[in-house]
């Protein structure tokens, strides 16, 4: 009988899981950036310093400063450790409280020290840090700093001294550590009201980066969430290139309208005129704008403007080759009004994890392979007349692989019914040749 609660032939899975999730390079311009922090060794003065770096992004390592949070990257060979990403996420609802009256931030570390060690792994040292970056009246609720680290530090620490802007106040974060070679960073922010504040937090069901990631296994992109609540494209505008200034990475997308559409309060030429100052302000900074289209609503208020604005997103895409065209929220919310909530403007958790995947293909097909990825990627066809939607949504897609990834790495159970659907290969086993087949159904039905 099927053992429907545990991995079997343990063996074969690891090996051929192994060779499916190592990430290598290809030719594609969009250089991968595997996290190596993966539950490596952690360290802190206080708390679990493990939940940090775990595979779960809804877990948080908690203190208060000052505080140190430290990873033994000595695992990592001296190639993939010559360069990082560190990137830091907290849970507070809003990427800049400071722009919101009465906003506040919740454990967000305001003051604190990158540093890095060439201590031997393996035994936490106490001195011979090297300070590499400095923050101080930090209000934003994720950050990302890139560091050499030359491939002889074996050691990464964020030493915290101040929390929610003080002394004694809290801290709540995940890190990541990611590998990043030479070349455009696979590394992400995403600008936005409400609805990007809603959907793009990568502690929300699957985030944007595990999506990519299931469909291309080499990426992993890091990502931040710049979505603040109740903000207007003229907000985007006026903070934009404070915010660039603290963001390293490749890739911005800018995703304003629904507060400006809602009555017509700035009017689309206006959008038009933010809209493009942000454009301009990220090419001058030297990184590729993302611009998404305005999501469609069912709310009169929004909906009766909605088309005018749109036209100024397109008019973009027109005048702006180098943006990279984002998602169409506006035609698959308007194919799928299903998505959105009893508001009619804001989608429902369902919607929002609609839009996540959506923006991992889209994303996948307008910059990953666009950018000069020659990998082969599979085209089987899915088999006809058989079950292939694993998590029972009414589609088989990248949420599917995702399922399976979990299951194949103990972090979620399958029912009998499930494990029937996922032995793809039809060999009364569901290992990672199974996942590798699920890929080639899923790419297929996406290209």
């Amino acid at each position: 009988m099927k053992q429907y609660w545990k991995q079997t032939t343990v063996a074969l899975s690891a090996a051929a899981l192994t060779a499916c999730m190592l990430p290598c390079m290809t030719s594609a311009q969009t250089v991968p950036c595997p996290v190596l922090s993966r539950n490596c060794p952690a360290y802190a003065g206080n708390g679990q310093a493990s939940s940090a770096n775990d595979e779960h992004y809804f877990s948080f390592w908690f203190s208060n400063a000052p505080d140190y949070l430290a990873y033994d990257l000595s695992a990592a060979s001296q190639e993939e450790r010559s360069r990082v990403i560190l990137a830091w996420y907290n849970a507070t609802g809003q990427y800049d409280p400071s722009i919101l009256n009465g906003g506040s931030t919740n454990g967000v570390p305001s003051a604190y020290t990158i540093e890095i060690n060439d201590a031997p792994g393996g035994t936490y040292p106490e001195d011979g840090w090297q300070v590499v970056d400095t923050v101080t009246g930090n209000t934003l609720h994720s950050r990302q700093h890139v560091i050499d680290l030359n491939g002889t530090a074996n050691w990464v620490r964020m030493s915290i001294s101040e929390g929610d802007g003080k002394s004694g106040g809290s801290i709540s974060l995940q890190m990541d550590i990611h590998s990043a070679p030479e070349g455009k960073l696979d590394s992400w922010i995403f600008f936005g009201d409400s609805i990007t504040a809603g959907g793009m937090m990568n502690c929300y069901g699957s985030p944007f980066a595990e999506l990519v990631h299931a469909i291309d296994s080499k990426y992993f992109p890091a990502q931040e969430n710049g979505g603040i609540g109740g903000i207007f494209s003229t907000d985007g505008k006026n903070n934009i290139d404070r915010w660039l200034a603290s963001f390293p990475g490749e890739y911005v997308s800018v995703a304003y309208g629904t507060n400006d559409a809602w009555g017509n309060q700035t009017g689309a030429e206006k959008y038009y005129e933010n809209t493009v100052y942000m454009m301009e302000a990220i090419l001058a900074s030297g990184k590729t704008p993302v611009l998404p289209t305005i999501p469609y609503a069912t709310e009169s208020g929004v909906n009766t403007y909605l088309d005018d604005y749109n036209a100024m997103v397109h008019k973009i895409y027109e005048e702006y080759p180098q943006v990279v065209k984002g998602p169409d929220f506006y035609s698959f919310l308007k194919e799928h009004p299903e998505h959105l909530s009893a508001d009619g403007v804001h989608p429902s958790s369902e919607g929002y994890a609609a839009m996540r995947q959506l923006w991992a293909e889209t994303m996948y097909e307008n910059v990953y392979t666009a950018k000069g990825d020659t990998t082969e990627h599979p085209t089987t066809p899915a088999p006809e007349n058989r079950n292939t939607d694993l998590n029972g949504d009414g589609a088989t897609s990248v949420v599917d692989i995702v399922l399976l990834q979990k299951y194949l790495f103990n972090l979620e159970q399958l029912t009998p019914a499930q494990y029937e659907i996922a032995d793809y290969s039809l060999d009364d086993v569901v290992d990672a040749f199974d996942l590798a087949f699920l890929k080639r159904i899923v790419f297929h039905l996406y290209q």
